[in-house]
């Protein structure tokens, strides 16, 4: 059964700005969009693939620490771009996404579309809510990603 559009967030909500993937999720479930799916996962690349493998289009949204992070910061890549397979190594949760996009690619199993949202941070001690920066950032890719998904461009995919 094929899935028009997954938004999978990626973190763990009680790891400070680790919990941003579904905190970007749960903003999207009160939006309540035609035609998506939403899921949680940890980043493991077999539970990504599942998640994905059936979807027209796949969003994968992680938090990640970057040298001289600016928190907040979003970067969105593609699986077709060159930079997908390495960028997401800084992974807030030490987690490769790139691995999963290569072992996906290789078995077959990437969704037609497959973007990465992914957001600075420097924060992920224990401890349950996002910074301030993070928050806001939620909230931005949230707001975008509503446009994206309900654009005549993504749901003609």
């Amino acid at each position: 059964m094929t899935t028009p559009m997954i938004v999978i967030g990626v973190g763990n909500e009680y790891r400070r700005d680790d919990g941003l993937g579904p905190a970007v999720v749960a903003l999207l479930r009160q939006r309540d969009l035609p035609g998506v799916t939403y899921a949680e996962c940890d980043g493991e690349p077999i539970g990504l693939i599942e998640l994905w493998q059936d979807a027209n289009v796949a969003v994968v949204v992680d938090a990640v620490r970057a040298p001289d992070a600016r928190p907040g910061r979003v970067h969105r890549l593609s699986a077709s771009h060159p930079a997908a397979a390495g960028a997401a190594a800084a992974s807030s949760h030490g987690v490769d996404l790139g691995d999963a996009v290569a072992l996906a690619r290789a078995l077959d199993r990437l969704p037609r579309h497959l973007l990465l949202y992914a957001v600075e941070v420097t924060d992920t001690g224990f401890g349950i809510g996002l910074s301030d920066p993070v928050a806001e950032a939620a909230r931005h890719v949230a707001d975008e990603l509503t446009d994206l998904l309900t654009s005549d461009m993504v749901t003609r995919s």
